[in-house]
């Protein structure tokens, strides 16, 4: 079977792409990581699986759009369909998103539009809500502001530690990415 290419974009230690590696009978073949973290974890977990690793600076191009460019070259030349985010903390430019238009999705540790953007379990412990969760959604031009394609509740216990609050969300994300990954590629037939 000729499996749709895939690449994951991380900027940190990878764990919802490791879930991507661990899921059984995933619909696509992870054939890149894309990292802008030179030491990023992730890189190491893409190489033990025999998977390419792009890893670049942006700081070193002269635009986001320089660099954007060289990404969708280098995303062409490996036949990509789809993006999928995982930790990556970048905005995403009009580059990037116009060249895979309906193709990029992230996966965000909150209900959204509840508690966007960086260190959203430590803005919904702060807020002293009783419930977050995960959000898979498209990119698009702001910032966690894509259309959503799920969503999953995750209870805050009383007194709980971030690192706690962030292991019970890592549970379901891990569970869930693959799971929505697999219906979208399926779904594109």
């Amino acid at each position: 079977m000729n499996q749709v290419r895939v690449a994951v974009f991380a900027s940190g230690t990878g764990s919802n792409f490791q879930a991507m590696l661990d899921a059984e009978n995933l619909a696509c073949d992870i054939v890149l990581l894309v990292s802008d973290k030179p030491n990023a974890p992730a890189i190491n977990k893409a190489k033990a699986h025999g998977i390419a690793t792009l890893v670049f600076d942006p700081k070193g191009f002269p635009s986001k759009q320089d660099y954007e460019s060289m990404l969708i070259e280098k995303l062409r030349v490996k036949s990509i369909r789809w993006i999928f985010l995982a930790g990556y903390m970048r905005i995403v430019g009009p580059t990037l998103l116009k060249a895979f238009e309906g193709r990029i999705v992230n996966i965000h540790p909150s209900l959204l539009p509840a508690f966007p953007g960086k260190d959203a379990i430590g803005q919904a412990i702060e807020a002293g809500v009783k419930k977050t969760g995960v959000t898979i959604h498209f990119i698009d031009e702001g910032i966690d502001t894509g259309p959503i394609i799920a969503q999953e509740e995750v209870s805050i216990p009383p007194a709980v530690s971030k690192e706690g609050l962030a292991q019970r969300i890592h549970r379901v994300e891990h569970q869930l990415y693959p799971k929505v990954i697999n219906q979208l590629i399926q779904s594109e037939g």
